[in-house]
């Protein structure tokens, strides 16, 4: 196990096109650290950097006492688990479990020691002496995290290795790895869109735009004060309801209602608001700061409801209890300890 520090990495390719601009995140010894972002953000980018597969532009990579910058991914001490599994087709599992240990000259006691460990934490003895094609998707997902396993490395390097799965096996694996990481207490770092594997997974997230950290927290902390408005939007499921407003006097006014937020904000006119779906609550028509919901079609989760529409002209989405009757409006305020208020030009929280 060992810390991995990244400092000023940068990553440009040819044609001027800055992939990876400036990042430093510092992971601690046995850490879990999740990569999140839409696509194109740079997180691969900057997970093969941290593996070696891609040449660093500017800044440093250490992985325990080491700059390994220079070093090739062979030399990093690192295991990394694909998308595709990347397992030898025409070698069996436990083959596949071996080879890499083989190559590195370990004695054949150790190897068969190790081989069988990873088979037993993963659940996968019965299938030693199977061939990928004999496999499911979610039996190969497990061979090439044992293959990671059996090397015993300093950190092992995710990226978005749960992609090819369905939706029930997904949420399956994710546990494993979860599991599998506290047991084994590596440091791990791990790189998905989904924003809901990244909370279920993660220590800490690391959430990507453009290149740029908009915010490194834990779960709880990014869920519940998103530094941005790009952060509110693309943590939560659902999104956070982003509407534009007009401050004065510790008063926001969206549309005809007035939203008392109880904080001055130096003159500040124009502001964004965030309001998480469950942090809207019914009200009665008339109420202070009822905000009216022109319905436009509701989604039926089971558990909840999700009602869609629109105030004064801009969406909004509210949950509520199942029971209740939707009409074609509905009036709902915002829970103000759980309101959220952003800058329009810097798009940054201001609360």
């Amino acid at each position: 196990m060992a810390m991995i520090e990244i400092t000023d990495l940068e990553k440009t390719y040819q044609g001027g096109i800055h992939a990876v601009k400036g990042i430093n995140v510092s992971i601690a010894d046995g850490e879990f650290i999740v990569l999140v972002g839409p696509s194109g953000c740079g997180k691969s980018t900057m997970l093969r950097m941290v593996a070696g597969l891609e040449t660093i532009t500017g800044g440093t990579v250490s992985i325990g006492d080491r700059v390994v910058n220079d070093l090739d991914p062979a030399e990093r001490d690192i295991a990394m688990v694909f998308q595709n599994y990347a397992l030898y087709p025409h070698m069996s599992v436990r083959q596949n479990l071996s080879y890499g240990l083989k190559n590195q000259g370990l004695p054949k006691a150790v190897i068969e020691t190790r081989v069988a460990e990873a088979a037993r934490i993963l659940e996968i003895g019965d299938y030693l002496d199977r061939k990928p094609r004999n496999l499911s998707g979610g039996q190969r997902q497990r061979v090439a995290m044992g293959r990671a396993i059996v090397r015993e490395p300093a950190a092992f390097l995710f990226d978005e290795p749960l992609s090819n799965l369905d939706a029930k096996l997904r949420v399956q694996m994710r546990g494993e790895i979860k599991q599998l990481q506290k047991r084994l207490g590596t440091t791990s770092i791990y790189v998905t869109h989904d924003q809901l594997e990244a909370m279920t997974l993660a220590d800490r997230l690391v959430v990507l735009n453009g290149g740029v950290i908009e915010q490194i927290g834990t779960p709880l902390e990014v869920y519940r004060k998103p530094a941005s408005t790009f952060v509110a939007s693309f943590i939560g499921s659902p999104a956070m309801n982003l509407i534009a407003a007009e401050h004065a006097d510790g008063m926001a006014r969206v549309g005809d209602a007035s939203l008392n937020i109880r904080q001055q904000l130096n003159g500040t006119k124009r502001i964004t608001l965030g309001i998480r779906p469950e942090d809207l609550l019914p009200v009665s028509a008339g109420t202070a700061g009822a905000l009216p919901l022109t319905v436009a079609y509701v989604e039926e989760l089971g558990a909840q409801r999700l009602v869609h529409g629109h105030v004064g002209g801009q969406s909004l989405v509210a949950a509520m209890d199942v029971e209740r009757d939707i009409t074609d409006v509905v009036h709902v305020t915002a829970n103000m300890a759980a309101l959220h208020i952003f800058d329009v030009e810097t798009q940054q929280r201001l609360n």
